[in-house]
């Protein structure tokens, strides 16, 4: 596969392709590039559905100024791995996986957190470790940490040893995501049917918020029995492997 930047011409490739409704790694195997290259200038650049050729290759000629005239601090050497696995490629995923978690709208900060957390084996950091890793402030961890806590999409967990807090991914992390989001389902169906009574059921407006209402209800009962039955089953699969 070559190498170095990618070139006016790819960016056109590029474009092309996503007219064409191709996906990522098709696209890629016409450049003959590694896919995560294709994932991350797309995501970087305006998505898969405004994303331009031209404009895109500016943005990152004025990247590429910028950081010649300020280049920053190089990262510390990944550490070997145990389970002879290549730091760079584990690096690379995590970068893939947190363009694709901004694109399902999760802020990118938030989205670099929980990258880290599912690509480090342990599941487990500080708010030291997470700040190195992702080379930013203390203060743009805590708010990203606070963030997904409140989404429960992570926990905190006190580590008396060393005294600190530990933000913590665990095997219930997606079924009390989907609880949160049922529950605000079911928010906002009530708020729905509420103002459906107020405006008046036989009503274009009220008629529209009661279907709204009915949707979202049905919508909220269907995600917490997915979760749960599913739940169930990846619980029995892990206590098969113990």
């Amino acid at each position: 596969m070559p190498g170095g930047r990618l070139t006016q011409q790819d960016r056109r490739q590029i474009a092309t392709g996503l007219a064409e409704d191709l996906s990522y790694t098709e696209i890629a195997k016409r450049l003959e590039r590694p896919t995560s290259t294709v994932t991350r200038e797309v995501m970087r650049n305006g998505g898969p559905t405004d994303y331009r050729a031209e404009r895109a290759h500016h943005a990152t000629e004025r990247r590429a100024r910028r950081s010649r005239q300020a280049p920053p601090p190089a990262a510390p050497a990944p550490a070997a791995d145990s389970f002879g696995r290549d730091p760079a490629t584990v690096q690379d995923f995590a970068e893939r996986f947190t363009e694709l978690l901004v694109a399902t709208g999760i802020p990118r900060m938030m989205a670099g957190v929980l990258a880290c957390l599912y690509t480090c084996d342990t599941g487990s950091l500080t708010a030291a470790e997470l700040a190195q890793r992702l080379r930013v402030s203390p203060a743009s961890i805590s708010k990203a940490v606070g963030y997904l806590e409140g989404q429960e999409l992570i926990r905190r967990e006190r580590d008396t040893r060393e005294r600190r807090d530990r933000y913590v991914i665990d095997e219930d992390v997606w079924f009390r995501a989907m609880l949160a989001s049922a529950r605000l389902n079911a928010v906002l169906a009530d708020a729905a049917g509420d103002g459906a009574g107020l405006l008046g059921a036989d009503t274009p407006a009220g008629a529209r918020l009661a279907d709204m209402g009915q949707f979202l209800g049905h919508v909220g009962q269907d995600l917490v029995r997915a979760a749960e039955h599913w739940r169930e089953v990846f619980a029995a699969q892990r206590d098969a492997r113990q």
